[in-house]
């Protein structure tokens, strides 16, 4: 087959390259765009990762396409709908990063409860005052999980370790884990009321959009933190600065913000085929004021980016790529309906 990598890292280009001689292999530092697909316009299977915004327009500039092979657990950047229409297969990793994402989770957690970020940068200044970097201990707290997959759980496992006790909320309960594990299901609105700490760990969508706004920022326990290592979509940017600046959350430690690929690159702003709604503005104005308050850690979407996850996501793909070449794929994303 055709195989084009898209937004290739130097060691990945060389693991890709192995494919060789049984597959025809391309490789490029470059996201997937509706100009860059007519390029590779015979690719038969593209492999990218999150910064790609797999659209409409890209799939139908692939004429030859058969398969799509996110290195990534989520696809929200790719649309399902128009590769139902194309017969276009999708297959993502979905097991890379439990420990990965869970753990950096907690580094979000302990940079806001122990104020880490602040106390850094005050002592490399030269200033070793400790006023007004008092933290607050994990012993103890509740952390509310919102979303109790492979990730979520184990965030619960970790914050064991830290003498929290955990609630949940998911689609799919599993008794057998929350026994196992000495967790409990409850609603949302429960959870939030309950909560120390809130920790998103569910896919990114319309379904989950602006799943944490107003509403439920008004229902969280005064003074606690929110984590989200999910997608920045499923937190409403603006609702969560009115609820820091009103004192409703001690904190936040986040690793996705909305709108996330305009903030990356401000220069996309101006190469957009359409002008910002005015609630897409909102949001980004938010997002680059939330980058800026004192009691918010943001992290750069890092959370997946260690060493072992990066291989792990790289040999599943290729894996994945293998068997569809077989006849036998794996880790298919599950498409809408084919009908126009």
């Amino acid at each position: 087959m055709k195989l084009v990598v898209f937004e290739a890292a130097e060691w990945e280009r060389d693991a890709c390259l192995r494919l060789e001689p049984n597959h025809q292999v391309r490789c490029t530092a470059e996201r997937l765009t509706p100009t860059l697909a007519r390029q590779y316009a015979d690719a038969e299977v593209v492999t990218t990762f999150i910064k790609s915004e797999l659209t409409a327009a890209v799939i139908a500039a692939l004429p030859d396409l058969k398969l799509i092979a996110t290195r990534s657990t989520g696809y929200d950047h790719i649309d399902l709908g128009a590769c139902a229409r194309r017969r276009v297969a999708v297959c993502n990793v979905p097991d890379y990063g439990d420990p990965t994402v869970a753990e950096h989770a907690f580094a979000l957690l302990l940079a806001v409860s122990r104020r880490i970020v602040e106390a850094a940068t005050r002592t490399r200044a030269g200033d070793f005052g400790m006023e007004g970097l008092r933290g607050f201990d994990l012993a103890g707290r509740t952390i509310g999980v919102v979303g109790a997959g492979r990730i979520g759980r184990r965030v619960i496992q970790i914050g064991r370790g830290f003498g929290m006790t955990a609630v949940a909320v998911d689609a799919t309960p599993d008794a057998k884990a929350a026994a196992r594990l000495g967790f409990e299901y409850v609603s949302l609105p429960e959870l939030l009321r309950r909560s120390d700490v809130v920790s998103l760990h569910v896919p990114g969508g319309s379904a989950t959009r602006d799943l944490i706004s107003d509403a439920e920022f008004a229902q969280m326990k005064p003074g606690s933190v929110l984590i989200n290592t999910a997608r920045g979509g499923v937190v409403n940017a603006s609702a969560l600065l009115r609820a820091l600046k009103g004192g409703r959350l001690a904190g936040a430690g986040l690793d996705v913000l909305s709108e996330e690929p305009l903030l990356r690159e401000e220069a996309e702003i101006f190469r957009l085929d359409a002008p910002l709604s005015p609630g897409q503005l909102r949001e980004l104005v938010a997002a680059n004021v939330l980058i800026r308050q004192p009691h918010v850690v943001v992290t750069p979407h890092i959370a997946y980016d260690t060493q072992e996850a990066l291989h792990r996501i790289l040999a599943t793909t290729l894996s994945n790529i293998e068997a569809f070449a077989h006849g036998a794929p794996t880790n298919l994303v599950r498409l809408p309906s084919a009908a126009p």
